[in-house]
């Protein structure tokens, strides 16, 4: 019987054949954690007595969550965390940099084939690029930290495919809403998915990003997409001193769900309070009063966001009853978004463009609401209290029609803005 992408990573990686069940030991290609995560990771390496590293090289912390601190406690962690990375000559992506989903692998760090480990739980975004990576608690991110492996049970495998054109106004974001919607918070709990179809051969690479990012709304360990042209030039460009190694699933796999989409059916999606896959069509939430917007995060703060934001509030105000946040998923971002006028533009629609980081999306500062307001986000939760406020109500949608509701104060179909 064939392989799944999932099982030929793992088994490369345990030194032995694998298959969906098994359980391995396998070599960590790289990990991470963050500046919510890292103290609990840097307390186990001490309890551990660990004096030194299995590979120093393989591992590095950011500081994007609460970035720059805000507060006195948060500075004792940033501190924490720079003191252990001086202490083991680590690397530190300290505040600015940006969001550790878009920092990690675009800064040289993730490979198509590696397997990687993140104390994140979205950490699953670099299935974008053909790698194998999923969140982990941060004790188990020490234990790989100080070995360089760690264990894994290998997970079944749900084959999705989707072709057709996006329609215009309809984005990465929304196939992925719709498809969680589709299949709900639990319908893919501890499997991989694999995505494939002329949509997603179509589909940027942070389009792909996107959806990658999300996949752990609906439960999955991990996601794949195809390493193609567009994959091996990104990872070209990021000139990184080792060699990519391409997985493909044998055509012969068994899968454990086979779903298939048509992209052109696909309208504007928007997930309702309090849960991800509470998704309806836009239509049905359509002029729902806002009380602020936020563009930005791990899961559309990338340069694509940005110009679709741009085009549509180029010559616009954004609405007098709304709080507009903008933040760049990185500093690299930030600075080729400022290149091309985007910033200006922002601003000049009297948004605020805070500087990259997690902030607003995880609650601790830059963007808390009130008690009854209500958010339209680009991000990927909605919990109750999600961002800082469980007396607040959160919807997520696309780029475009966060920006469209900014502009209107009422949550709005984007496609009357894109011409």
């Amino acid at each position: 019987m064939g392989k799944t992408i999932v099982e030929k990573i793992l088994s490369a990686h345990a030194g032995r054949d694998l298959i969906a069940g098994d359980f391995a030991i396998c070599e960590v290609d790289f990990c991470f954690g963050q500046d919510g995560t890292s103290a609990i990771i840097i307390d186990r390496i001490k309890a551990l007595g660990v004096t030194k590293l299995a590979n120093k090289d393989k591992f590095c912390m950011v500081i994007d969550h609460s970035s720059p601190s805000p507060n006195t406690g948060v500075s004792k962690v940033h501190s924490k965390m720079r003191s252990f990375a001086a202490e083991f000559n680590l690397k530190i992506y300290d505040i600015g940099c940006g969001v550790c989903h878009e920092v990690v692998p675009t800064e040289g760090n993730v490979l198509p084939g590696d397997l990687v480990l993140g104390a994140d739980s979205h950490t699953c975004t670099y299935g974008a690029i053909g790698a194998l990576s999923c969140g982990v608690g941060s004790t188990d991110l020490a234990v790989s930290l100080a070995s360089g492996k760690n264990w894994f049970r290998v997970p079944e495998t749900i084959k999705i495919e989707i072709n057709g054109k996006l329609p215009k106004g309809v984005y990465a974001k929304d196939l992925i809403l719709y498809i969680i919607g589709d299949l709900g918070a639990n319908g893919a709990t501890y499997k991989a998915v694999e995505f494939y179809g002329s949509t997603i051969d179509n589909l940027s690479l942070d389009g792909r990003f996107t959806m990658s990012n999300m996949v752990v709304e609906m439960g999955a360990k991990c996601a794949f997409f195809p390493v193609d042209k567009k994959v091996l030039e990104w990872v070209k460009a990021r000139r990184i001193n080792r060699k990519a190694k391409v997985y493909k699933a044998d055509s012969d796999v068994k899968y454990c769900l086979v779903k298939k989409y048509d992209a052109e059916k696909v309208t504007p999606q928007v997930a309702r309070p309090h849960t991800v896959d509470n998704v309806v069509s836009l239509k049905e939430v359509k002029g729902k009063r806002i009380d602020e917007a936020f563009l930005g995060t791990c899961t559309n703060g990338r340069l694509d966001d940005l110009k679709v934001a741009a085009k549509i509030l180029k010559g616009r105000k954004i609405n007098p009853g709304v709080k507009f946040i903008v933040a760049p998923a990185s500093r690299r971002i930030y600075l080729e978004a400022l290149k091309l006028g985007l910033i200006d533009i922002f601003i000049k629609a009297e948004a605020v463009v805070i500087s990259p980081g997690c902030g607003p999306c995880v609650g601790t500062h830059m963007g808390i609401p009130s008690d009854k307001e209500v958010v339209i986000s680009t991000a990927n939760r909605n919990f109750k209290g999600r961002m800082g406020n469980p007396e607040s109500e959160i919807y997520l949608a696309s780029p475009a029609t966060v920006c469209a509701s900014a502009v209107t104060g009422k949550i709005t179909d984007p496609r009357g803005f894109l011409k």
